[in-house]
């Protein structure tokens, strides 16, 4: 747990439901996602992204998301979803996170997010926000730490 913490710095608990075990009697491979963006939006409203959504119509769109499972979720469990930057460019980052079962005490998926800026008023991709950027910076990880 405690590797985890540290290497994912932004954590969303989330309660797995009852309604989300499929009939295999595991969380259903798309509830991940949801996961996911409970995640990603918890971690958006943290460094001001959707403030600067309503002040300036300028935010995040989702470009691509992908997931690997390792274990399967089980009801009852709550997790820890850990979010971090991996990669950070003027008009882009992509995000990367991992999901903790408390019960298991391990990660049993891993997952990750391409998300662009966009214009709303203008409908099209934007450059980030300096002070954005600056937020994001704080969570981004270098490949040095990726590898390890």
């Amino acid at each position: 747990m405690e590797s985890f913490t540290q290497a994912f710095p932004i954590h969303t608990p989330i309660q797995v439901a009852w309604g989300e075990m499929d009939a295999l009697q595991h969380v259903n491979n798309a509830v991940y996602f949801r996961y996911f963006e409970t995640a990603r939006i918890d971690f958006f409203n943290q460094i001001g992204l959707m403030e600067e959504l309503k002040r300036s119509g300028i935010g995040p769109i989702l470009a691509e998301t992908r997931c690997r499972f390792k274990r399967p979720l089980l009801f009852p469990d709550s997790v820890l979803v850990g979010t971090r930057i991996t990669e950070l460019s003027d008009d882009r980052f992509t995000m990367e996170y991992q999901v903790f079962s408390q019960s298991q005490q391990t990660v049993t998926s891993v997952g990750s997010a391409d998300v662009v800026v966009y214009d709303f008023h203008h409908k099209r991709k934007a450059n980030m926000p300096v002070h954005i950027r600056r937020e994001l910076e704080q969570y981004l990880v270098s490949d040095a730490e990726l590898l390890s």
